[in-house]
């Protein structure tokens, strides 16, 4: 193997094919039920989740059981490891910390637990810093608080169509302030604190694509950066939306543009557009 450390993510950091596997990330499945029984989220189709959701079938998530967790433990345990990294989304957003936590108190190696206090990209891009540290030797301290100051660095901004979903998925957080006025507008949300906030209302979808990319563009400064560019059912916006910023942003070094998988899909709801700024660490 090539690092005493092992970095365990979960299913939610919609990492690029092949990604995870070229840094040595180990990636747990959160779970989906698509009108019938609970799946591990890579055995449900992003297609299948918005379909369900444009039919208004019933769509539902949950977070891994702690023996999803144990079993990557030991398994890294096994592979000669010293130590696990384990980060993952949001404890605001969902209760996957939790279960890792739990399965970190019987592990038989230290398991070093993170909240990114994010999800998608935002993930993805602390997981990606902490398995850079580890692969390059780091020790489990220094691979963990990689994955916290990329993740404190990084800024997440998306629009919906509807606050429907995640009204109904109870991930709306101060966002819910929005819900009286949204009929009529798109709503540009953020990550904040672990949670979802509130930014602009805007009329159009043109508009909010618009505002995207002019407070991404601000966001990144003359700092080089790392971006996801991710969507739901909206490929040909965020194509156009990656090409606007490679353009106007100076320093951008990789850029990562995706489908959120069936778990997040199931909360944001078919027309999510977003964008991660991740600042490189110095």
């Amino acid at each position: 193997m090539g690092s005493a450390v092992v970095v365990v993510t979960d299913s939610t950091a919609y990492l690029p094919p092949g990604l995870a596997e070229r840094h040595g990330l180990t990636i747990v499945p959160l779970q989906i039920a698509v009108g019938g029984a609970m799946r591990d989220e890579g055995e449900v189709s992003t297609a299948e989740a918005a379909q369900a959701l444009k039919e208004r079938h019933p769509v539902t998530t949950s977070r891994p059981a702690p023996e999803r967790f144990a079993h990557a433990y030991k398994a890294a345990a096994s592979a000669g490891a010293t130590d696990v990294v384990s980060v993952h989304l949001s404890a605001a957003m969902s209760g996957t910390i939790d279960a890792a936590r739990l399965a970190a108190e019987d592990a038989p190696i230290p398991v070093r637990v993170v909240d990114s206090g994010s999800v998608g990209m935002g993930l993805g891009f602390a997981a990606l810093s902490a398995a850079a540290a580890a692969l390059a030797g780091a020790g489990a301290e220094e691979v963990a608080a990689a994955a916290i100051q990329r993740a404190r660095l990084t800024r997440s901004l998306f629009c919906v169509d509807t606050l429907e979903h995640l009204h109904q998925g109870g991930r709306i957080g101060a966002a819910a302030a929005l819900l009286g006025s949204a009929l009529l507008v798109k709503p540009l949300l953020g990550i904040a604190d672990g949670e979802i906030a509130p930014l602009e209302k805007v009329r159009t979808s043109s508009r909010a694509l618009a505002r995207l990319e002019e407070i991404a563009v601000t966001e990144a400064g003359d700092r080089k950066v790392d971006l996801g560019i991710q969507h739901l059912a909206a490929a040909a916006r965020a194509e156009l939306l990656a090409s606007r910023l490679r353009d106007r942003i100076p320093r951008v070094e990789d850029v990562y543009v995706g489908e959120v998988g069936p778990v997040i899909g199931a909360h944001v709801g078919p027309g999510m557009l977003g964008v991660v700024v991740a600042p490189l660490l110095p």
